[in-house]
């Protein structure tokens, strides 16, 4: 549980943002305050959830790319302006009473001291419990259209029928391959979600699917309870995405009405100092976008900083101005009237 600390202010503390999740969005985040002459550490877990894939699709310029090697080379980009990274899990972040900063307790480490937080702790898929789907994801069990579909066109494809959401599933990915199964399994369909299916020539095949078929390392099909088998080189499945949020909950974030933490366009929470960027707070931000999260959170943050900064210096110089008036030397004139 987060914790309120009573220190003393934390004029001296060595970070201006510390950014905890060292993927995309956390990355981009850093890299912006950085420029910006920021004093910045990322801390990361080094478990992105991305880990599984072969490649990353979608992003300009790096479409194709596999995941690791991007990470490689924000790291090294980073390392250039001076930017720390930590190789380790942060247990809490404790707001400091009476300042705006935070202390970040690492897992059987140190305490970092720093005036904003970022969050960028992505999310889990948690996947349904059908013999193969966990060997096989990332590689001919996959989720997301957008990210897979073009690499897996005109090909069979699968859909389990493990979430509400697979028919809308099934009919997207039609855009992608004109050969499209659904396995309902547990789903009950309506009689509207047959209708649609079927003016999309999408098919259904009924059944409790009882095991994914591979062999050689590659996905061969979809058994079913009664022994059928399903020939299909790709599956589908919905995953139920849970965000990584408990740093954000235990500082007291806001929830929206899906229950994911509530920002505004830059990333702010509703605790001050804390911003959140990526799939910790939205489900559907693929890797380009939660880069572009990171980005405008940075340009926010950094304005913030610079109107504290400037809140202090004021204080700072009227202090020093009161003291150097008090302690001037009487003028002449005075002195001599007041000898008369």
């Amino acid at each position: 549980m987060a914790m309120a600390i009573d220190k003393a202010p934390h004029d001296s503390a060595p970070y201006d943002v510390i950014v905890i999740g060292g993927g995309a969005g956390g990355l981009n985040a850093a890299l912006v305050l950085a420029r910006a002459r920021r004093r910045v550490a990322v801390v990361d877990s080094g478990s992105p959830r991305n880990a599984p894939a072969a490649h990353m699709q979608g992003f300009l310029s790096r479409d194709g790319m596999a995941p690791q090697a991007l990470l490689e080379v924000g790291r090294a980009e980073l390392a250039g302006y001076g930017v720390e990274i930590i190789d380790a899990q942060v247990d809490g972040v404790d707001r400091v009473v009476g300042v705006p900063a935070f202390d970040v307790r690492l897992s059987g480490g140190p305490v970092l001291s720093t005036r904003r937080v970022v969050v960028a702790t992505g999310l889990r898929d948690e996947l349904p419990e059908i013999p193969g789907v966990r060997e096989r994801w990332g590689k001919d069990l996959l989720h997301c259209p957008y990210c897979h579909g073009y690499e897996v066109r005109d090909q069979p494809i699968g859909v389990l029928g493990t979430s509400p959401a697979a028919v809308q599933h099934a009919l997207l990915l039609r855009q992608w391959s004109s050969d499209i199964v659904l396995f309902p399994h547990s789903l009950e369909l309506t009689g509207e979600d047959r209708e649609r299916l079927a003016a999309r020539g999408v098919r259904i095949m009924e059944g409790t699917v009882k095991q994914l078929v591979v062999a050689d390392d590659r996905l061969r099909g979809v058994e079913l309870a009664d022994g059928h088998a399903v020939p299909r080189s790709t599956v589908f499945v919905v995953s139920r995405m849970v965000p990584n949020d408990a740093l954000l909950t235990e500082l007291g974030c806001e929830r929206d009405d899906q229950g994911w933490v509530a920002t505004d366009r830059t990333g702010r929470t509703s605790v001050p100092g804390v911003w959140a960027v990526g799939n910790v707070v939205d489900p559907r931000a693929l890797v380009i976008s939660a880069a572009g999260m990171g980005s405008a959170a940075a340009f926010a943050i950094n304005h913030g900083l610079v109107d504290e900064d400037v809140e202090q210096a004021v204080e700072a110089y009227r202090a020093t101005d009161e003291q150097s008036q008090s302690q001037s030397p009487e003028p002449a004139h005075a002195a001599a009237a007041g000898r008369q």
